[in-house]
């Protein structure tokens, strides 16, 4: 009779490290930066451990850190000093998140990826993704419109992706003719195809000085629904996206997997700021070990089938990789 005994592949170490399945390399990760249109000196955030929100003036220094970590690219948030229904600071040329993506873009060369994120809820006095109809309700149409509009400002900048966050219908198609027609046929587009109403944000909304009223379970997705996150992804990809997102990761590494297995464009999986902060909450109190904890979460969403990760540990995670 066969014998089956799988420990032998696991007697030591160099046996485990030539038999591991999957590799996270620092290439593979995404830091989210956050820039503060007021701000004089970096203000940490004080749901997300280790992270803050920065000057503009800091940005090219942020570039040159995550070029030296090796990590794959940036993702660019902005708090501007102003908001309005419209989220009009969004199109501005002048705006903050622009005049950052154009700081991190001169500093990145082609050494690193600079993304952006388009939607507008960092920018709207009501704190929603789009504009809203008279009955307060968000008009996806309408909101379309000025992602175009804000898709062409983050291009001129200099992103070399936009982060399509919003979860509106069509989102993708209205930004890749727009582009289109302007000849930024080089930009590619990351959808978050499948975005949760989650309640892992909590922390991020602190992050962009949100003023969210209400909630967003009209346009992002309910957590119970698996097979809808493979819809949205399905159908971003035939609208054009380079590559697509699944956010939260952990909660919903199902639907990174069904996606990953589908999708014929690089994956990404957006591990959240409540995520994120559950790990370094747990750590400071003893309760995990905060390296090999970050490590586990990478290389489960890895194993999932991302290709890309968003983590705000991605400074770190590359050093331990590197020591690895």
């Amino acid at each position: 009779m066969t014998s089956y005994r799988p420990r032998r592949v696991r007697t030591t170490p160099a046996m485990r490290r030539l038999v591991r399945e999957v590799r996270p390399h620092p290439a593979e990760l995404v830091l989210p930066v956050f820039v503060h249109e007021d701000l004089a000196e970096e203000r940490p955030i004080t749901s997300l451990p280790g992270v803050s929100q920065h000057p503009l003036d800091a940005v090219p220094g942020l570039v040159q850190d995550a070029v030296a970590a090796g990590i794959g690219g940036l993702m660019l948030f902005a708090i501007p000093s102003v908001r309005d229904a419209q989220g009009s600071g969004a199109v501005d040329p002048e705006g903050i998140l622009n005049r950052a993506i154009g700081l991190a873009a001169e500093a990145a060369g082609d050494r690193l990826v600079i993304m952006a994120d388009l939607c507008l809820d960092e920018f709207t006095d009501h704190g929603h993704c789009g504009v809203l109809d008279a009955g307060g309700r968000v008009d996806n149409d309408a909101t379309n419109e000025i992602y175009a509009a804000m898709a062409l400002a983050q291009a001129r900048a200099g992103a070399h992706v936009l982060g399509l966050s919003g979860m509106m219908d069509h989102q993708v198609a209205v930004v890749r003719e727009a582009l289109e027609a302007e000849g930024f046929t080089d930009t590619a587009l990351l959808a978050y195809a499948a975005k949760y109403a989650s309640a892992f944000y909590g922390p991020f909304r602190e992050a962009v000085d949100s003023q969210l009223q209400g909630d967003r379970r009209t346009y992002q997705l309910d957590p119970a629904n698996g097979r809808e996150g493979l819809h949205e992804a399905e159908l971003d990809e035939l609208e054009g996206a380079d590559m697509v997102m699944v956010k939260p990761a952990l909660p919903y590494l199902d639907v990174v997997a069904e996606v990953a297995a589908q999708s014929r464009v690089p994956v990404a999986a957006y591990h959240v700021s409540g995520e994120y902060a559950q790990i370094e909450a747990a750590a400071a109190h003893g309760w995990l070990d905060r390296r090999a904890s970050h490590l586990e979460a990478l290389t489960s969403m890895r194993r999932a089938g991302a290709d890309i990760v968003v983590t705000y540990a991605a400074l770190d995670l590359a050093a331990w990789l590197k020591e690895n």
